[in-house]
């Protein structure tokens, strides 16, 4: 009952570490716990949640990281705990390189925890005197959020009871504050319950809309230091591009950073022929030639403006690969480090575009300077194995190759080569395909991400404003974790 009330506003998670320290974290508001013992910071993380519950006036539900892995509780304003729907498994991927495991329900913890039994004794006594045994010591029990799970009838869990109980003290004005932390849940503004609440009637979001504010709200941040994206797959027409454009307009779009999608295919890329030209024909190798002009103290920051094609409707700049027919000049590792030590100097974000080989220099430090990487594919057999294959090359390399094949977020598009317009019997082909490729991925990357197919991301420049609704909101929702990434 209590979990039918509880809505995924705000976003609560209550982390609880072995060495008697604690995290409560409320909608990106984090609260950090040191006490004497780990009951101790559990019955502290449930009093701060229950206040959060108490002010909202409805339980409110918790994502919890314990000793014994992930697990979702509920916790209403008087401190009851209750268990609420498992989150999805942890891959096998994960299970074999954390320590923790994943999800384990509390008849299995307790099933763990049980001493062994006593011996039976002998039937004839010993006449020597018995040889005293030492009792081996046994592990305490974890303390875990799932221990404190109780029914509504018993009350509140015993960690909250626990601080009702002890002898009340003074506490620290440090420790108080008449501010109310918990963020106030705007009414609906979508759908059916958005229009109720235009006439008076004050609806609450549908989860949809919660979880499309949760996305805005994780695509508007800002993160401290620059951060850079590479957009990843060895096989051409895997959709790289069009994922570029759509990750920086949105990024840019939302946060308002100084961002900057870089075509850093080796030789000649498509970057520039699916976004706004400036006035100008500038490329990377004019920055690279000018890199120490821009990288003196007496630069200024609109001096940039001369090397990049700014998007007037998405927001962000665009730096482009060499498009001299005639040349023949291939970006190298030290250009690549050049031109992003000038372009971190005057953007937060950048969003790399990259070319079809892996071994080659410029590609190989990108990946050195990347912070997260996303590996974009159609729905097209082919591309995916290419995609795979990209993935698996980067993790034989170890380190932080490694890390970021791990760590990587595809996104599957519902397209294929063709060249007009998908409808009838062809979409649906390209929607399973598309299905069958993502469920392949999804125990070997951090995120999968399915985007439905859309003419105006077939031939000419990409805007966002062009996307049909569906479109949007599924690109939102690959920027957004992306950006979880950061």
């Amino acid at each position: 009952m209590m979990e039918t009330q509880a809505l995924d506003f705000p976003k609560i998670n209550a982390v609880l570490r072995t060495n008697g320290t604690g995290e409560v974290t409320i909608n990106g508001t984090s609260h950090a716990i040191e006490a004497a013992d780990e009951a101790a910071v559990l019955g502290e993380a449930l009093r701060l949640i229950s206040e959060t519950a108490a002010q909202l006036g409805r339980p409110v539900r918790v994502s919890t990281t314990d000793p014994d892995g992930q697990g979702l509780i509920i916790v209403s304003p008087d401190g009851v705990v209750s268990e609420a729907a498992p989150i999805k498994p942890t891959p096998k991927r994960e299970q074999d390189t954390l320590t923790v495991t994943a999800t384990p329900s509390p008849g299995i913890a307790k099933a763990t925890t049980t001493a062994a039994p006593t011996p039976t004794p002998a039937s004839a006594p010993d006449a020597s005197p018995a040889k005293e045994v030492p009792a081996r010591p046994t592990d305490p029990a974890p303390v875990t959020f799932g221990a404190a799970v109780t029914d509504s009838a018993q009350g509140p869990a015993p960690g909250s009871t626990a601080a009702a109980e002890a002898p009340a003290t003074r506490r620290s004005l440090k420790d108080t504050s008449f501010l109310i932390s918990a963020p106030v849940l705007q009414p609906a503004t979508r759908g059916w319950r958005g229009a109720l609440s235009r006439l008076g009637f004050r609806m609450d979001p549908s989860p949809e809309e919660l979880a499309q504010r949760e996305d805005i709200r994780t695509v508007s941040q800002h993160w401290p230091g620059p951060r850079t994206v590479a957009v990843v797959n060895r096989k051409g027409g895997a959709n790289k591009t069009p994922t570029v454009v759509m990750l920086s307009a949105i990024l840019a779009r939302y946060s308002g950073a100084a961002t900057v999608a870089w075509d850093n295919n080796e030789s000649q890329g498509t970057l520039g022929w699916r976004t706004e030209k400036g006035g100008h024909d500038n490329s990377v190798l004019d920055l690279i030639d000018s890199s120490q002009a821009l990288l003196s103290p007496s630069a200024q920051a609109a001096e940039i403006a001369q090397f990049v094609h700014h998007q007037t409707s998405d927001k962000f700049d665009v730096l482009r690969s060499d498009e001299n027919e005639e040349g023949d000049h291939e970006v190298t590792a030290e250009e690549v480090d050049i031109a992003h030590q000038v372009l971190t100097r005057y953007y937060r974000l950048i969003v790399m575009d990259s070319g079809n080989t892996a071994r080659a220099a410029n590609w190989r430090r990108m990946i050195h300077h990347t912070n997260q990487l996303v590996v974009p594919v159609t729905a097209i057999e082919d591309r995916a194995e290419a995609a795979r294959l990209t993935l698996q090359t980067l993790e034989s390399r170890g380190g932080h190759d490694a890390e970021l094949a791990r760590n990587a977020v595809v996104i599957v598009s519902e397209s294929t080569d063709a060249k007009r317009s998908m409808s009838g019997d062809a979409l649906k082909r390209a929607k399973d395909e598309a299905r069958r490729i993502a469920d392949g991925f999804a125990p070997h990357v951090r995120a999968v991400v399915r985007i439905p197919y859309d003419p105006a991301l077939v031939n000419g420049p990409i805007r966002y404003d062009a996307l049909q609704p569906a479109t949007q909101r599924a690109w939102l929702a690959a920027a957004a974790a992306v950006a979880r990434g950061f």
